[in-house]
């Protein structure tokens, strides 16, 4: 009988090295999904990851700490030269020997794969976690370099990986592995009905160029003229130059009564889970964790029409799909579901059990399980 990826190795089979290489910024998904990749299980201890974060300026030594304390293997490199990076990241694989060295997004991508030929790692992996990125003529002519020396390049999502193909990359050794997130946090969201929630709005997303907090709070301005008032809860840290003209906006619209800025905050779940409906509204994404989640606490969810989110949302069915930067679409989309609790309830139900059926961690972790054995020779 064959075996799964989540059978103990045979006797003699040594457990596949794999060495994660990210941003140790903490502010975007690449990082969440590298951490949970070397968390267990790692298919029944046939994998033995090791995750590398490149240190940057705002490197939290308490969130690496909290790496370490959920059981992760971590290394910090330095990150204030790309030279600097490589050379202590190659000074690892020859210590790590990895058999397989994944790096993930950019421009880490680029300086990780960089260490992996000088140290002679015998597979290479590029993840990309997003569908928009600053690439130059010059870091674009290094990516396509580099694939020819990549076993697979991976996309977070199909969305994901048409970008890869748009961009040159060889079709036959670029894939999709969809992200996914613990699903222990929602595990009492049934037991918290949609109809005895608030009819708040919750929005987890840093501020950046990338979020479009500006449209959300212009639909909530267009529900006041329309009579409705729900409360919008918004998590997320990022630059003060990001944040402060969202809430300079929120003040001139008027609505800084409605408008609750939350920050970083550690109880997402429980948020999501006491309201009925979760926002993004976003100019372009990879796979976005954060709807994911909201999907699994059981929110009625409204996202952008742009890649990795509209393969997520199946508009009409388990969410609703608004056009991107549009504040008419969007109001319109939420007091679809404001007005008809019923629908907004169908939704959420089947946008949970989407979430919890596909986009769970074990399935993604099952995912790259397979890749790694697979680019071996072994046996699943």
């Amino acid at each position: 009988m064959p075996r799964t990826a989540e059978q103990p190795p045979s006797a003699g089979e040594a457990p596949v090295r794999v060495l994660h290489f990210v941003t140790g910024g903490f502010s975007g998904g690449a990082t969440q999904v590298a951490a949970a990749l070397c968390e267990t299980p790692n298919a029944g201890g046939r994998i033995q990851p090791l995750l590398v974060l490149r240190r940057k300026r705002h490197t939290d030594p308490e969130r690496i700490a909290a790496l370490r304390a959920r059981g992760i293997k971590v290394e910090v490199v330095p990150g204030w030269s790309h030279v600097a990076s490589v050379l202590a990241l190659l000074r690892l694989c020859r210590r790590f020997r990895p058999d397989v060295l994944v790096a993930h997004g950019f421009s880490e991508h680029l300086w990780g794969r960089y260490a992996g030929l000088l140290a002679k790692v015998p597979f290479l992996v590029q993840v990309e976690h997003n569908t928009r990125e600053r690439y130059t003529r010059f870091r674009l002519a290094q990516s396509r370099w580099l694939a020819a020396r990549t076993a697979r390049i991976v996309g977070c999502s199909e969305g994901v990986r048409q970008v890869l193909l748009a961009q040159g990359l060889p079709a036959e050794r670029c894939i999709a592995i969809s992200n996914g997130i613990r699903t222990e946090p929602f595990a009492d969201a049934e037991s918290q009905p949609f109809a005895q929630r608030q009819a708040g709005i919750v929005m987890v997303a840093r501020y950046s160029r990338q979020k479009d907090h500006s449209s959300l709070l212009q639909a909530l301005a267009l529900l006041r003229e329309r009579g409705m008032r729900p409360t919008l809860f918004l998590a997320g840290g990022g630059k003060s130059l990001h944040r402060r003209p969202v809430e300079q906006l929120a003040q001139k619209l008027g609505l800084a009564e409605q408008v609750q800025f939350l920050g970083v905050i550690q109880t997402v779940p429980q948020l999501l889970m006491s309201e009925q409906i979760c926002v993004l509204s976003t100019c372009y994404e990879g796979m976005p964790l954060a709807l994911i989640e909201g999907m699994a606490a059981g929110c009625a969810v409204v996202g952008s029409r742009v890649p990795g989110v509209q393969e997520l949302i199946r508009h009409g069915e388990d969410g609703l799909l608004v056009e991107a930067g549009s504040a008419q679409s969007l109001a319109d989309a939420l007091q679809q579901l404001l007005q008809d609790p019923l629908q907004a309830a169908a939704l959420a139900r089947a946008g949970r059990a989407r979430a919890l059926a596909d986009y769970s961690r074990e399935r993604m972790q099952a995912g790259y399980a397979e890749l790694f054995l697979q680019l071996l020779g072994r046996a699943l």
